[in-house]
């Protein structure tokens, strides 16, 4: 029993197998497909698309159904990028396959690679055991491999926003179209990690930095390499240890990131470790080898070295740290950049002082070598504490409490440039000092390191400030080996270098450490560091009570505090300011003012934007200046005040760019006070801000055109006066607000001439100003929007800052609602007068299109009711139309953006549709206006062609996806067309004939609905042009020219065929034939109907040969066929000559010029020698016929001499020759005179190959138009023989089957849905017999006549008539011979031409061996001839092949079958009418012997010696022929003529005779 299962419609089922439906009722579903079940019935169901299915072959899911009906949608209830990667999937599947049939392998595995990936990550979301950031990051993948994908595949773009498809109906067309191009111009900038496993060491290193990929190339890894060696020396302590350098390793990383950049896993790389060759080039070794100095340093002499894995991570640290835990499990460390970033991130505290070891000298100390010296470091407390694990020798490495340096042998000026890392706590900074300690190291003093000098120096100054970033040069101070520094104070009392010494001018000179005046130690220092600082002008702010008289002093110097100090201290900072404040606010306000500003400046720069965070965080929770309101509001007021007097403006031009955060600050002010006296001095408050945005709105005001300074100023305040809304929200209300901006945005001056500099920041403004969050609320919009579409509109009149606008209004037309269109009266105007002439018409496009969109009927009504008179509404309806038509081309939109053309294709549409009545109503009758008529048609036809609308070229799921959500607009817009074509009455003799090929080109569309309705308008046309003038020629010229155009460039179909000629078609309207039928000129209609479709198979077949890797031959038959057609049928004679060139280039191309001289020659035949002047005609000059006739003669004369054809060029050469001597143009005489005697020469000179022919039959229905069950001969090419020929057809026709017989096909054959190929030999029968019977031509000559201008050719079957002859076949061997005659002789304007008509005829045995042995005595005569002639030497083979096969065939009986079947006495007397024929066979056979006696001669001359023996072979054999001859007459003995003259048989003998004599 059936079961209804409607209560099941919330559930979608999809395929999980495919189902062929091959029972009864079933229905064929394949994997994936969505099906809506009806009813169930024992593990069955039924499908809406009426069929049965098992239910195990099917998953329900839950899903919604939409516009449930017969056109139901069903929506799954999943993550809409599964339904996403589930459809794409299906839709890749078909054009994966495509990829390997067309040999794009690489691509082909690539994306079977994207596709095992997606399906991957697809299961892991619908897994549902991600946590929400790994869904995040899978959705990242999918949308990658997805763009990727189709990208590679030329699919379509496609917009999402947080990872998931952008339905275009939710967003406006701005939003989308800045969501496609983001997508299309985005680069990518990404944060680099790399993870280096060091194999000799231990170390584990992650550097994190942030490139930019471009400035990637300067980056290295450089690894220095050191050795440890030991004292092995018996006298001194053992296991002392030294570094000595060994050697360095370089890798440049603009290498590694071409290598690493799209691999997931670690890869290897191998360091070559270089030495030095000098010492002392140590500290520079890496950057010799980065620079190539390879003089200096030694590379290895094997491949050997470090190896190294590279790992290349993207996203920032917490990012990276969360994606791959494993990494840091292994111990990394985090290597951080050598001082502070370009951008200092909130929260980052750092206390590193970076410590470089640069070089020192040192004296000889009385010895006679120099010495090896290592410096030992150490960091020491005020108490003389070592510091514990304060020196860091590089990342992954423990912190220890000693540095030594490595040693360089014997020399006392060692460059060590190695840098260590102090990471010292804050609380042990102040009083620590560093010592560095020099000793001499040698491994023969008892292997001891003996102590010789030492340097030092504080960390911290007395004024506070720490060791200033720079180079210091350090003093050395002797002591000897057993000093122990166990009292520090004996040398921090002594200057460490000399500024110190100039602050210590009165040192004693008995101190215990004396100076060494010639050692010096260079260090240089950088602190990184967030708590400390090294100006002295920030400590004195910080603690200004200490000196409360310098106040003033210490404000004016805050501006000349370094950036980074001032962020790093910025909490304090603004806490003393506000402080500095409230003690005396009459007193320091200005000041206090000018630093707060300052302040807030510096946190504009791009180095310190992220410290704004930190600035909020302070307002926000730790500013407690209640009263600062006050002072700030009256010192902004009085800068603003100013800004008419003043000459100098900058300390205003900066308030002005500090106006957010002082709003900041006023408002939170305000707040605070609010809070603690509740609320008092409300109406003040308000009173002193409406003050100040009098002082704005003065600024604004004022005519800044002759005073540069001024404008900078209101600049700086428009800048920053967007970002002042959020702020007044909390003190006003919504209204409130927008009354202040809309009275400021007021007071700009109403002009575009007040300097592009000055307009560009006031539309900048006025944009931040509608993307502002005031903006979205619909009671403020009401109020701006009138003055911020004033200032546009003044721009987009201009054409002035058109980016800038159309910026604007897309920011618009994202949020308002079609309620609020009432303000864009004639921004619909301007819209479409900026559109085409705009570089940015991107985005005037999306705009326009936003608007046209959101607007009603009542909306275009009231547009169009506003327009003053018919030439302005003329003028818009052209500036629209002219738009949409710029819309649909391909330059506005890149190809892959689809949805926005479908978008804009559904808006122009509905447009089209709003517009149309008021085209009709006011142009039509009387006031018909042909220009805006014609402008609407060229609109709707271009509209209709679009290739994004052409739904036949989709996918089946991209099809039905695109007309479920907009239906076929093309049949929307074929239907408004036709609609206003009725409404033109007899106006549409005006479109006559021009709208004829614009509409045929509608009827090209492959959509039968759109063909349908535009037919009939052809009738229309033909129906008014027959009226007007009595007939339609001018439609149908216009019909023919435009059809063969628009064909020929590739448009039209199958269906297309029948098109004018079918009787039924469907939708309401009546076909052309049957409206034809119903005239009173429907003979000639139906004439032109009948042309027209046989014209139109012609133009498909040579569409379809010409797109299609069809061979030459198929195109030029095709063209042949139709240029054949249009002379005898249509005579259109400058198409004829269209395609006679087409014809010609096809044929140059393939090298045949003979047919091209013939098809040139059509042309010619066409043209007079007369001086009438010619246009400019294909690649011809305007000129006189006479010189375009004379042009072509030469061109046909010239490729008659390449083709070999000279016969045929020397008539011509002939007619032109006249032509000169009539015009005494005597130059040219000569010219063409010589040439024909060179032709000549040619003739008798040079080697022609006769050409074999070839009949080839096409039957079945799957040939061309032009080739099906039609028979032809075609003229092979140059050593073609019938098996290449085969070989050659049966290539241009894969699909055909040979047929092996000659046989006439049965009907079964001709009316097949398959091709049959029948190819035999034929053989040329010449026209011009008159020339080869004539004895003195030469063979040459005659040789050409036999093979050219041939149109009769013909073919033998042999059969027996009756019972077979056992003994002798040749008495019952009869020749059923066929002639066919061609249309056209050969050689013509093709290599083959169709069979016109067939002759067959039957050869009795003896007329066949009179043709036999006549064909052989002509090839002996003819090879002889070219060896006496010596056309022919050298090789004499092909003349002893001749005579050797002639001979032996006679020798095994071949004339002797002839004389027992033909010279018997019982056939003579049976057969008394052949007796002239018996003669002539018994003379055939006399000549014969005749002319093989003359080959054996010229055999003879010309045998070489090697070959005699056959040579003489062939005499004997021929002597064999003599006498079987003479044995035969002597028995038959009925040779004796009657009137006793010589008999046959003495004849014979005497030609013996003749022919021994010869030879001998």
């Amino acid at each position: 029993r059936w079961i209804s299962s409607k209560k099941k419609k919330k559930n979608g089922k999809k395929m999980v197998c495919s189902f062929r439906g091959s029972v009864s009722h079933g229905l064929t579903l394949e994997l994936g497909e969505t099906v809506q079940i009806l009813e169930k019935c024992e593990g069955k169901s039924f499908s809406r698309s009426i069929g049965i299915f098992p239910v195990g072959y099917i998953h329900l899911k839950k899903a919604v159904v939409t516009n449930r009906g017969q056109y139901e949608t069903v929506i799954p209830l999943e993550d809409p990028i599964i339904t996403e990667v589930t459809s794409t999937l299906q839709e890749w599947s078909v054009l994966w396959k495509q990829l390997y049939v067309k040999h794009k392998v690489d691509l082909f595995y690539k994306l079977r690679h994207v596709m095992n990936e997606l399906i991957d990550l697809r299961r892991q979301l619908l897994s549902g055991h991600l946590t929400q950031d790994q869904v995040r990051e899978v959705k990242r993948h999918i949308t990658v491999r997805l763009d990727w994908g189709n990208e590679h595949l030329g699919l379509d773009l496609v917009p999402r926003k947080e990872f998931e498809m952008v339905d275009a109906d939710q967003i406006s067309v701005s939003d989308l179209y800045k969501m496609v191009s983001t997508l299309t111009a985005s680069r990518w900038v990404f944060d680099v990690c790399f993870f280096i496993s060091e194999v000799v060491n231990h170390y584990n290193v992650l550097c994190s930095c942030k490139l930019q990929i471009d400035f990637i190339y300067e980056m290295l890894v450089h690894m220095t390499l050191w050795r440890m060696l030991l004292n092995d020396s018996k006298k001194g302590p053992p296991h002392v240890q030294y570094r000595r350098p060994y050697g360095c390793a370089v890798l440049a990383m603009s290498d590694v990131l071409q290598t690493i950049s799209e691999l997931k896993e670690e890869k290897d790389f191998v360091l070559k470790v270089y030495t030095c060759n000098n010492e002392n080039e140590w500290y520079q070794i890496h950057e010799n080898i980065i620079r190539k100095s390879s003089t200096k340093y030694t590379a290895p002499s094997t491949n050997y070295g470090l190896i190294i894995s590279l790992q290349l991570l993207r996203g920032d640290m917490e990012q990276v740290r969360r994606e791959n835990p494993m990494i840091f499990n292994r111990g990394v460390a985090i290597t951080r950049k050598l001082g502070f970033p370009d951008v200092i991130m909130p929260g980052d505290i750092r206390n590193d002082l970076y410590l470089m070891l640069e070089r020192g000298d040192f004296e000889r100390g009385g010895k006679s070598v120099q010495k090896n010296i290592e410096v030992t470091m150490y960091v020491l407390y005020a108490d003389g504490e070592i510091l514990k694990e304060c020196i860091s020798l590089g990342s992954g490495e423990h912190n220890i409490s000693e540095y030594r340096s490595f040693v360089l042998y014997h020399n006392n000026s060692p460059r060590w440039s190695e840098v260590i890392k102090l990471p010292i706590p804050i609380d042990r900074f102040r009083g620590s000092h560093l010592r560095f300690e020099f000793r001499h190291c040698s491994t023969k003093d008892k292997g001891e390191k003996k102590l010789f000098g030492f340097a030092f120096t504080p960390l911290m100054r007395e004024d506070g400030t720490t060791l200033s970033d720079e180079s210091h040069e350090l003093y050395v101070y002797k002591c000897d080996e057993n000093t122990t520094f166990s009292n520090h104070a004996l040398y921090l009392g002594l200057p460490c270098c000399k500024d110190d010494f100039n602050g210590c001018p009165n040192i004693p000179s008995s101190l215990i450490f004396q100076r060494s005046t010639k050692e010096t130690l260079w260090i240089s220092t950088q602190l990184s560091s967030t708590k400390l600082t090294q100006n002295v002008d920030l400590l004195a702010l910080l603690k200004w009570k200490a000196h409360p008289e310098r106040v003033m002093d210490i404000l004016g110097r805050l501006r000349h505090v370094c950036g980074e100090e001032i962020v790093k201290f910025l909490q304090d900072i603004l806490d003393t300011l506000f402080s500095i404040l409230d003690d005396n606010t009459d007193k320091y306000g200005p000041l206090v003012f000018q630093s707060l500003v300052f302040i807030i400046n510096l946190l504009r720069d791009s180095k310190f934007y992220h410290f704004r965070p930190v600035m909020d965080t302070y307002i926000q929770k730790h500013f407690a200046g209640a009263l600062a309101y006050k002072e700030l509001i009256r010192c902004l007021k009085w800068y603003m005040d100013r800004s008419a007097e003043v000459v100098r403006q900058d300390h205003i031009q900066e308030a002005m760019r500090a106006l957010e955060y002082l709003f900041k600050f006023i408002v939170q002010s305000r707040i605070l006070y609010s809070r603690a006296t509740c609320g008092m001095e409300e109406d003040q408050f308000r009173a002193s801000i409406q003050e100040l945005f009098q002082s704005i709105r003065f600024v604004l005001s004022l005519d800044s055109r002759s005073s540069e300074t001024l404008i900078f100023t209101q600049a700086a305040l428009l800048n920053s006066f967007p970002a002042i809304f959020d702020e007044l929200l909390q003190m006003f209300t919504v209204q409130e607000v927008a009354e202040f901006v809309r009275g400021t945005l007021g007071s700009m001056p109403s002009t575009v001439h007040i300097g592009q500099s000055m307009d560009v920041v006031k539309l900048q403004s006025i944009a931040r100003t509608v993307d502002s969050r005031l903006f979205s609320f619909p009671e403020s919009r009401r109020i701006l929007l009138p003055v911020v579409l004033h200032h546009i509109h003044l721009h987009l009149r201009q054409q002035k800052e058109l980016l800038i606008c159309s910026g604007i209004l897309s920011s618009i037309f994202s949020i308002i609602k079609s309620s609020s269109l009432v303000h864009f009266g004639q921004c619909t105007d301007w819209l479409t007068r900026t559109c085409p002439l705009s570089d940015w018409q991107g985005e005037y496009v999306s705009c326009l299109l936003s608007l046209l969109r959101q607007m009603s009927e009542i909306h275009f009504q009231h547009l169009l009711d506003n327009f003053q008179s018919k030439e302005e509404l003329k003028e818009f309806l052209l500036k629209i139309f002219c738009v949409f038509r710029n819309l649909m081309k391909l330059s506005i939109f890149p190809r892959d953006w689809n949805v926005m053309r479908l978008l804009t294709s559904n808006i122009i549409v509905s447009t089209t549709q709003y517009l149309s009545p008021a085209l009709h109503k006011s142009f039509t009758d009387a006031d018909f206006d042909f220009k805006v008529w014609n402008s609407y048609f060229s609109l709707a036809v271009l509209f209709i062609n679009q290739p994004s609308l052409q739904l036949e070229t989709l996918t089946p799921a991209k099809r039905k996806k695109v007309f479920d959500k907009y239906g076929d607009m093309r049949v929307m817009m074929a239907y408004e067309l036709f609609s206003m074509w009725q409404n033109l009455g007899e106006n549409k003799i005006h479109f006559i004939p021009g709208m004829i090929g614009p509409f045929l080109g509608v009827t090209l569309v492959p959509q039968i609905e759109v063909r349908n309705i535009m037919i009939p308008i052809f009738h229309d046309m033909m129906d008014w042009e027959q009226r007007k003038n009595g007939n339609f020629k001018q439609v149908e010229a216009e019909l023919i020219d435009k059809l063969d155009s628009l064909v020929s460039e590739g448009k039209g179909d199958e269906n297309y065929r029948e098109l004018f000629s079918l009787t039924q078609l469907f939708g309401p309207y009546p076909s052309l034939l049957e409206k034809i039928e119903q005239e009173t000129w429907r003979e000639t209609g139906v004439s032109f109907v009948t042309s027209v479709t046989r014209l139109m198979e012609r133009l498909l077949d040579y569409r379809d040969c010409m797109k299609g890797d069809e061979t030459e031959n198929k195109k030029i038959g095709c063209t042949v066929n139709l240029l054949n057609f249009y002379k005898s049928e249509i005579n259109k004679e400058e198409m004829y000559i269209r395609y006679i060139h087409k014809l010609c280039d096809m044929h140059l191309q393939a090298e045949n010029y003979t047919e091209a001289a013939f098809t040139l020659l059509l042309y010619w035949e066409l043209l007079h020698w007369e001086e009438r002047p010619l246009r400019e005609f294909l690649h011809y000059p305007a000129q006189s016929e006479w010189h375009r006739k004379e042009g072509l003669c030469r061109k046909v004369i010239h490729y008659f001499n390449k083709g070999k054809c000279w016969e045929y060029g020397i008539p011509l050469c002939r007619e032109l020759a006249f032509q000169y001597e009539s015009l005494y143009d005597y130059q040219s005489l000569s010219w063409i005179r010589k040439m024909e005697a060179a032709y000549y020469d040619n003739i008798m000179e040079q080697q022609r190959l006769e050409p074999e022919f070839f009949r080839v039959g096409f039957y079945g229905r799957k040939f061309p138009f032009f080739l099906r069950n039609k028979e032809f001969v075609c003229r092979g090419h140059d050593y073609e023989r019938l098996e290449a020929f085969q070989q050659r057809m049966l290539g241009e026709f894969p699909q055909a089957i040979a047929m092996q017989h000659p046989n006439q096909p049965d009907e079964g054959i001709l009316q097949g849905d398959a091709q049959y190929l029948q190819i035999y030999a034929v053989n040329p029968v010449p026209e011009n017999i008159d020339v080869l019977q004539m004895d003195r031509v030469p063979d040459r000559i005659k040789s050409f006549y036999r093979v050219n201008n041939v149109r009769r050719f013909r073919y033998d079957r042999p059969f027996h008539k009756g019972s077979k002859d056992k003994d002798n076949e040749f008495k019952s061997l009869w020749i059923e011979r066929t002639t066919l005659i061609l249309t056209h002789p050969l050689p013509g304007i093709s290599r083959w031409f169709e069979v016109d008509k067939r002759e067959l005829i039957e050869v009795s045995p003896l007329e066949n061996a009179i043709y036999v042995v006549e064909n052989k005595n002509q090839e002996l005569r003819t090879l002889i001839s070219q060896y006496q002639h010596k056309q022919l030497h050298g090789n004499i083979n092909l003349l002893s092949m001749c005579l050797n096969g002639v001979i032996d065939a006679a020798v095994n009986g071949g004339i002797a079958r002839y004389q027992e079947a033909f010279f018997d006495k019982e056939y003579i007397s049976s057969h008394p009418e052949d007796t002239e024929k018996i003669t002539q066979l018994k003379d055939l056979m006399q000549e014969q012997v005749h002319i093989l006696g003359m080959g054996l001669a010229v055999h003879e001359k010309l045998v070489h010696p090697e070959m005699r023996p056959l040579h003489k072979k062939l005499i004997d054999h021929l002597n064999i022929i003599l006498r079987d001859i003479y044995n035969f007459e002597n028995k038959l003995n009925v040779f004796h003529n009657k009137d006793g003259t010589v008999s046959v048989t003495q004849y014979v003998h005497l030609m013996m005779l003749k022919c021994l004599i010869f030879m001998n």
